[in-house]
This record gives structure tokens, C-alpha cells and sequence, in this order.
């Protein structure tokens, strides 16, 4: 196979088309389906693209409270996004600030509380809170947004960059596909004859970090909680026995079931994944996949290249613009259909 480079995979978007705020109700949002052709759809009509016997697999992932704001013994200002939660007082997180703070340096948080940077892990820092972490969270923390967004969050936020269906505390980062899913809508699919299962995925703040080595191979992902069990094994292997398909709802949807099926057979798992798809990786448990619109040059966006085709995905994202659909976490849906399908 080619070398492939990340400039294969970049486009224009114009940025009055990066949705700053989600639509008035989830369902609301429109949907491009990518399949022999383009379709402008809207999202209320999937459950008349779906087929009794499919089964949707969504990622059950909550965002947490992520993002604090602190200050130096200096005076100087940190931000700090919390990447993961490690223990009852410490986490592993982003730091950022006019000059990096050293191991051993102490942070100022709300509360009077304080952090202790035990250890820098590559562009992480290991710190140690004086608090128990989640309770300070709720108290002190605010929802980590995109920094694409360019605004702080709001109110509505807490309840609208999280999916209805969050019941797993750990993301600092939404599974944006499932925000367009309210409880009318997954009662649709249901009442059509589609089965629903749950994986989960903690979505890293390395979701933000763009790639930064030109060759795409010479590129490594943070490694996310994940956990597949054995029922959702179960219900994907029944589904295509019996002729369904499985629908990924999200890239981290795809990304749970895909690790989980690493060995050459989908198989329960619970523990860690960094795995990177891009063109030429052979899908062994995914047969459609709804997801968002990708930043250019992003992981995200090779893996869509590598589950539809890269020059299927460019034209679409180039129909999308041309035909002012909404771009990234707040934006509009795409339903991946395989090529060659219906």
C-alpha cells in the first residue's frame, strides 16, 4: 500500500458552518446518507433507514466535569483538563499555562484545595489532588468543550453535549453522534424492530490533539478506557447470523467494537485501546456507522475514509458544504452506508 499523508485528507470548510450551538431539539439536526449516492435526509428519518433486525451500538460514556482553572504559586494562570481519573485524588491531565510548571511545583484550585504535579507521562502531567477528585468535579469543574467552540460553557451545555442514554461516568469528551438520539427517538428505532446495545468508551482529551506528523503511519493515539462485554459479543454475532447489520453510533462506537474484535473475533473486553484506524484496516464488527462531521487532517476523519473510501467521504463533505450542513459536536449527522450498498 501508498505512503498516505495527511494533506490526502484535508478540505475547506468555511467557518460560519462549525455549529456553535446544538439545534432547538436533538432530533432536529439534519442527516447525509452515504451509500451508492448522497441523500439529504433528516435526522427523524432514521428509523425508516434502519431494518427490523439491526442493532445499534451505542457508547454509554458520561462527561465528567474536566475542565479547572487554577493558578501558579506565582500567580500565574493553568488551565487543566482532566484526561483521566487515576485514583480517589489523582488524575492525568493536560496543563496549560505561559510557562509549564515542573514535578513537585503546587497549583491553586477553587475550594482550597490544591494540586501537586507528581510526574510529566509525554505531554500529560500526573497531578495529585488535596480533595477526592470526582466530588471536586461536580463542585469545581466545567464541561471540557471543544476548543474549536471558542466560548466557555453554558447552562444548556450540561445537558445538551451529553448524550440521553450517559450512565458511565469517565469521558471528557462527548460521543457526539448520540446527541441527536432523544427518548422519542431510540423508542422509534425500538418499536421498528432495531435492537440497541451499549459499549464503553472514554473519550480522552486526546481527541482534541490534531496529528502532527505528516506521514500518517508515524502518527500514535492516546489509549482510552474501553469495554466491550459479552452480552453486546453476543447480540452482534446473532445480528448478522441472522442477516442484520450492526450500526456503529459514533467513531467510538466503532472503535470499542473494532478493538474488541483485535484478535480476529469479537471477543468481551476491559481494559485499554490506542487503536488507529486509517485506510486499508478490514472491519470486523461494524456494518454501518452514524456519526458527525470530522475536522480536517484528524483521526476521526480517517477513520470515516476508512470505513466508506476517502474519495466517498471527501465528495460528501464537499456535498455537505456546498449545501450549508452544520460541522463537528453540535453539527448535523451522516449515516455510512458500505459501499456497493442499498
Amino acid at each position: 500500500m501508498l505512503p498516505m499523508f495527511l494533506s490526502d485528507f484535508d478540505y475547506e470548510l468555511p467557518t460560519e458552518l462549525i455549529a456553535q450551538y446544538p439545534p432547538a431539539r436533538r432530533r432536529d439536526s439534519r442527516l447525509l446518507v452515504v451509500g451508492e449516492s448522497l441523500a439529504d435526509r433528516q435526522f427523524a428519518d432514521l428509523p425508516a433507514l434502519l431494518h427490523a433486525g439491526d442493532l445499534l451500538v451505542f457508547n454509554d460514556t458520561r462527561v465528567i466535569r474536566a475542565r479547572l482553572l487554577g493558578q501558579k504559586q506565582t500567580g500565574g494562570r493553568v488551565e487543566i483538563l482532566v484526561e483521566r481519573i487515576l485514583s480517589e485524588t489523582e488524575v492525568l491531565a493536560q496543563l496549560r499555562a505561559s510557562k509549564t510548571p515542573k514535578p513537585g511545583a503546587l497549583l491553586e484550585l477553587a475550594g482550597d484545595c490544591e494540586a501537586t504535579i507528581v510526574d510529566r507521562e509525554r505531554d500529560m502531567f500526573r497531578l495529585r489532588l488535596s480533595v477526592p477528585v470526582r466530588d471536586f468535579l461536580e463542585l469545581h469543574g466545567d464541561i471540557p468543550l471543544p476548543p474549536y467552540l471558542n466560548r466557555n460553557s453554558e447552562s444548556a451545555d450540561v445537558d445538551r453535549y451529553q448524550t440521553v442514554y450517559a450512565r458511565e461516568p469517565g469521558a471528557v469528551a462527548a460521543p457526539t453522534a448520540g446527541l441527536h438520539f432523544d427518548q422519542r427517538m431510540l423508542d422509534e428505532t425500538t418499536q421498528s424492530g432495531v435492537n440497541h446495545e451499549f459499549v464503553t468508551l472514554h473519550v480522552g482529551a486526546g481527541t482534541f490533539q490534531p496529528l502532527r506528523e505528516e506521514h500518517i503511519e508515524s502518527n500514535r493515539l492516546h489509549a482510552e478506557r474501553v469495554r466491550v462485554s459479552k452480552k453486546v459479543c453476543e447480540a452482534v454475532r446473532a445480528t448478522r447470523a441472522s442477516g442484520g447489520r450492526v450500526v456503529a453510533v459514533g467513531t467510538t462506537s466503532v472503535r470499542a467494537l473494532e478493538s474488541a474484535s483485535a484478535s480476529g473475533e469479537l471477543q468481551p473486553c476491559d481494559g485499554e485501546t490506542d487503536l488507529f484506524i486509517t485506510p486499508g484496516y478490514e472491519f470486523r464488527s461494524v456494518d454501518a456507522m452514524l456519526t458527525n462531521f470530522h475536522l480536517p487532517r484528524s483521526s476521526l476523519l480517517l477513520l470515516v475514509a476508512a470505513f466508506a473510501g476517502r474519495k466517498r467521504i471527501l465528495d460528501a463533505y464537499r456535498h455537505a458544504v456546498e449545501k450549508r450542513y452544520r460541522y463537528f459536536s453540535y453539527g448535523d449527522a451522516m449515516l455510512l452506508l458500505p459501499p456497493l450498498t442499498a
